[in-house]
């Protein structure tokens, strides 16, 4: 409407307030733990395993861990540098000390050149492919939820609240700008509210 009355209609510019649509308030979709366990264990190719490990043990968006690159990667210190990341900002992420025997073990096998996960021709690994890795773990799994890649990130977030992680370490974790982005897991997170006693429940102490 206002580029209509202004750029069509050539009127003077009106600053009124119109009215917007609200956009709904979606929940990030996680995966409980033991259904994510399981994912691990049926799928059994490595380079495919060692993706989606990271992908929840990191915190890790599809398109960041097309990306990785094996300098990225710094085992001594324990951390993963995720290069200009949504928004173009970049970030450290803590490695999983359990993914370290795994990850010596792709190493060897697979001895990538440039990024960690590269496809077939030494190319960088297309995210539709990783996608398609997950979808197909969660049939072989028996897991029937609607859910996308990105609930491994949304998993990640949601775990690290429930075992008592300061909100905004996990901010900075997940590369996040505005805390409210963050605080959606706060809406997900089970075990904070399951702890909340009802009034009823206190009457006779």
């Amino acid at each position: 409407m206002k580029f209509f009355y202004e750029h069509v209609l050539k009127r003077e510019k009106f600053f009124f307030e119109i009215p917007r649509p609200k956009k709904p308030s979606i929940l990030p979709k996680t995966i409980h733990a033991d259904d994510i366990k399981r994912l691990f264990e049926v799928t059994t190719n490595l380079k495919h395993n060692t993706m989606l490990k990271l992908c929840y043990g990191m915190g890790l968006r599809v398109s960041e861990i097309v990306n990785l690159k094996i300098t990225d990667i710094d085992s001594k210190k324990m951390q993963v540098f995720i290069e200009r990341a949504k928004g173009k900002k970049d970030r450290y992420v803590n490695l999983p000390e359990s993914i370290l025997v795994q990850f010596r073990t792709y190493f060897k096998e697979y001895r990538p050149n440039k990024y960690l996960f590269a496809g077939q021709y030494g190319e960088q690994y297309s995210i539709r492919s990783v996608q398609k890795v997950f979808s197909t773990g969660l049939k072989r799994a028996g897991i029937n939820k609607v859910v996308g890649i990105h609930g491994l990130r949304h998993s990640y977030a949601t775990h690290l609240l429930e075992r008592g992680t300061d909100i905004s370490y996990i901010q900075n974790l997940l590369g996040h700008n505005d805390i409210k982005t963050t605080l959606r897991y706060t809406h997900v997170s089970k075990k904070s509210i399951q702890n909340i006693k009802s009034p009823l429940d206190t009457m006779d102490q």
